[in-house]
């Protein structure tokens, strides 16, 4: 009788860990399935920026839960924080983040790095907190993706490569392009 209570409590424990294992990663992508880009981008997300971010709607927890214990390489936590307008997020793909210390620069490139910024700069911000005097990630502007992407529809402006340089970076880009360009088309 002692051999069938072992044999009948190793059987419960081995179902207990094998149910409580079962359920590890098993959350899914939630962004929406109908928007071909934005589904794109979040699997794009989850399989080279998961592992450092954290947004929900790509199933991923990359960020630490708390900061002052946080990993150097541990990034933002895009549930929280807003992304928005979609050339921000271009900018951060292709700088390496705004610190440029930790993420690498294009970790996503082309069509990918468009399906990734506009996924991103999508869902983003959808769980902050509200405040007062604060405007909400789902207020502000999405953006425009820029010439190239194939999503603008005719007649919807796009944005260059020289606008989205000067909107993220404040208007400071200080290239010699830039200047000769406006220096040529202000001349008599």
């Amino acid at each position: 009788m002692r051999r069938l209570a072992k044999i009948l409590a190793l059987s419960v424990t081995a179902i207990a860990v094998a149910v409580a294992t079962a359920a590890c990663g098993t959350e899914k992508i939630s962004a929406s399935r109908y928007n071909a880009q934005t589904y794109t981008g979040a699997q794009i997300f989850a399989q080279r920026c998961g592992g450092c971010h954290t947004l929900s709607y790509a199933a991923t927890h990359g960020s630490a839960p708390n900061v002052r214990t946080a990993q150097a390489n541990s990034g933002p936590n895009f549930d929280q924080r807003c992304e928005r307008p979609i050339t921000r997020v271009l900018y951060a793909i292709a700088n390496g983040g705004f610190s440029g210390a930790y993420m690498p620069q294009n970790i996503v490139v082309g069509q990918d790095a468009i399906d990734v910024a506009k996924f991103v700069a999508t869902y983003a911000g959808r769980s902050a907190p509200r405040e007062i005097g604060i405007v909400q990630c789902d207020q502000k502007q999405l953006g425009v993706l820029p010439s190239g992407s194939g999503t603008p529809s005719a007649g919807q402006p796009t944005a260059t490569a020289a606008q989205i340089a000067t909107s993220t970076t404040g208007g400071n880009t200080g290239t010699a392009t830039e200047t000769s360009a406006t220096q040529t088309s202000t001349a008599p």
